[in-house]
């Protein structure tokens, strides 16, 4: 019979399991939990910016908490922790409670990150913990053994749970059984991380034979810091920009990260992976493309090409701050304490992007900003290393040339800007253009980042036409135009803009706008003229449109307009069987239903029309050509109704077309989305 291992011995394989567990459970609840909550708040990227602040502040904290409790006696250790895993067993199931849901209006990041705090943040706060806390343990149980591969592991765990969550979790779990199965999983670690605490209590016996490390002074740490917040803040910005521009989804969220999480695995693993000869190089490449492609316009039309290009030049950039920081790694005594130091530089890049670039900067300069941080952080490096003073040079020179034409770029698309702001919701920018060719005059317009949003002519005899996607021979204009010719309508609009649809409002119609972001309010009827000239009832209610329509009774809409775009991306919360079920419960029987789809890289048409034959109704596709003599810009609407005699009108027959449904496309719901059937090929 063989003797039990004396406290203190714990086996690797132990050590191993526990640690890629939790950091898989780490990484899966990262989208679960945001999946969870994208409805609540518009379903726009800044959620997913607000989450990872979330997660990285409290990356921080369960850091510096394992270097805290790493210092004390093996026993208060085997105490301590085991009693927090016990505790955080009341938070299960992770499960948000609907009080949290936002009142319109609002700020809501600090709701998001309360609602984390309650929902997963004792469990988040352990896990992050685990793998310095247990590579500590071990190192000391083992008399000062390296540990660095069970940190290469943990990063593997952690990207085997991003990878997971998009392909085998989501498709097929409800939201509800994936924060079960997550909770479950939870208790069976928090059991499995008691038990090594509990035999790991001898393991003082054994730490004398740790190494005497050097001490690393300010300058080391304030390196590794320097390279974890850029590291970080690229992940952030290149997630926000690509969100933005697309949708967001969790798939958009994962791909980034998990390449910032390969670059650990590599880096971590072993010293033949990163060669500075080969990364520096490339990473200079890489700064000098995207910073051209960022400032250039339609830099970023074809979203294949854009993936493949970012997912690269990430992971170079990626490659380098890891790379960087594996090279300047610290004796085992030292571990928990780089473990900190990268855990404080995450926390920065997140702090600078989920919450001082709102706050702080009027337009979207966080990529820009972070792109020149990180390229002079480079030629830093280099200086530091003893490189040749010429390559440090060039290094300087393409720096410096990278700062100057990103300014004069974001100079040049701000400088004749009447208005420049900035929230949660994005960045919104209104200028004037004289259109000295035009035949209407000038014009004002609303941008939302790269996006027009609305349009106006000045003269007050051009204010009432409408503009860009909103013409009359619109899909949205046909919609109106046909149900007013029936005696008064109730127009109802979700996403406000400029304001452009109230322009169709008679005296004796009704108009009804839901717009989330607070700002889009105060720019439409301050810098536009469509809301205050309109000689209808009209209100515009703040907030969420989903979460407004579920709260309200049935408004009985003639027409009810889908146009909530966030930059050029789709909140798709808007375009899920729940919400199609809202809609119809908000218009009368043969109300027609106008989603605007026109987009550059997503063609939208089907899920729409998933969703009318699920509903028995007839869905077509209206398309109206640009005119920019007038401002009317190219648009798609899938106009969906039971409407006797629309579809046979002669304009609307005319414009229309059938919508061809791809294999293997499945209605969109709360819990399921695919955005890779509906990418374009090439722009409508």
């Amino acid at each position: 019979m063989n003797p039990r291992p004396p406290a203190g011995r714990v086996p690797p394989i132990l050590f191993a399991i526990t640690i890629l567990l939790g950091a898989f459970l780490l990484f899966q609840v990262q989208p679960l939990i945001a999946k969870l909550i994208l409805p609540w708040f518009g379903g726009s990227a800044a959620v997913w910016a607000a989450c990872m602040l979330f997660f990285q502040v409290t990356l921080l904290g369960g850091y510096a908490y394992a270097h805290w409790i790493g210092r004390q006696s093996a026993r208060v250790q085997s105490a301590v922790h085991p009693g927090l895993l016990a505790l955080s067993l009341l938070a299960l199931p992770i499960l948000p409670t609907p009080s949290w849901k936002p009142h319109g209006g609002d700020d809501p990041l600090l709701r998001i990150v309360g609602l984390l705090a309650a929902t997963v943040g004792l469990p988040y706060f352990l896990l992050a913990s685990t793998s310095p806390l247990l590579q500590a343990w071990y190192t000391r149980s083992r008399g000062g053994a390296m540990p660095w591969r069970f940190f290469a592991l943990s990063n593997a765990g952690s990207m085997l749970g991003l990878l997971t969550y998009p392909v085998l979790i989501e498709p097929w779990l409800t939201s509800g059984e994936q924060a079960w199965m997550w909770s479950i999983s939870y208790a069976a670690f928090a059991v499995l991380c008691a038990t090594v605490a509990w035999r790991s209590r001898g393991a003082e016996a054994r730490s004398a034979s740790e190494e005497v490390a050097k001490v690393p002074g300010l300058a080391d740490r304030l390196i590794w810091i320097g390279l974890a917040t850029c590291a970080s803040a690229l992940l952030l910005a290149v997630t926000n920009h690509l969100t933005q521009n697309v949708a967001a989804i969790p798939f958009l969220w994962v791909l980034p990260l998990s390449l910032y999480l390969l670059s650990f695995i590599l880096c971590f693993d072993s010293d033949r992976w990163y060669r500075r000869k080969i990364f520096i190089p490339l990473a200079a490449l890489a700064l000098l493309i995207t910073a051209y492609i960022i400032s250039t316009p339609g830099g970023n039309s074809d979203i294949r090409v854009a993936l493949l290009y970012y997912s690269a030049a990430m992971f170079i950039l990626f490659m380098v701050c890891q790379g960087e920081l594996a090279r300047r790694r610290p004796g085992p005594a030292h571990l928990t304490s780089f473990y900190l130091m990268i855990a404080a530089g995450g926390a920065a890049g997140g702090v600078l992007i989920g919450l001082a670039a709102p706050h702080f900067f009027n337009a979207l300069y966080d990529f820009p900003v972070v792109l020149v941080m990180t390229a002079f952080l480079f030629v830093w490096l280099l200086w530091r290393a003893r490189t040749r003073a010429v390559i440090v040079a060039i290094g300087l020179s393409m720096a410096a040339a990278m700062t100057v034409k990103l300014t004069l770029s974001e100079r040049q698309s701000i400088g004749n800007s009447r208005v420049l702001a900035r929230n949660f919701y994005g960045a919104l920018e209104v200028h004037d253009n004289a259109n000295e060719d035009g035949p209407m005059g000038p014009f004002r317009v609303l941008m939302h980042g790269t996006i027009d949003h609305g349009e106006q002519f000045l003269s007050s005899a051009m204010r009432p036409f409408r503009t860009t996607y909103y013409s009359t021979g619109s899909g949205v204009g046909l919609a109106i135009r046909s149900v007013q010719r029936n005696g008064p309508a109730h127009i109802g609009v979700i996403g406000l803009g400029a304001g452009t649809l109230a322009a169709y409002a008679r005296a004796g119609d009704r108009v009804t706008i839901y717009e989330i972001n607070p700002l889009v309010e105060r720019i439409a009827t301050s810098q536009f003229r469509y809301l205050p000239d309109c000689p209808a009832p009209h209100e515009v209610i703040l907030g969420d449109a989903r979460l407004s329509l579920e709260s309200e009774q049935p408004k009985g809409f003639d027409v009810l307009a889908v146009d909530a775009f966030s930059g050029d991306a789709i909140p798709v919360h808007l375009l899920t069987r729940e919400a199609f079920a809202l809609y119809w419960r908000h218009l009368k029987p043969d109300g027609i239903l106008a989603v605007h789809v026109t987009n550059r890289n997503l063609a939208l048409a089907p899920v729409v029309a998933l969703a009318a034959a699920e509903s028995g109704k007839r869905a077509a596709l209206i398309t109206n050509d640009a005119n920019y003599d007038v401002r009317v810009f190219f648009s798609q609407w899938v106009v969906v109704t039971s409407r006797r005699g629309f579809f046979e009108d002669p304009d609307v027959r005319e414009s229309s077309a059938g919508i061809e449904i791809p294999r293997g496309l499945s209605m969109w719901s709360d819990r399921y989305s695919n955005l890779f059937r509906i990418l374009r090929y090439r722009k409508p």
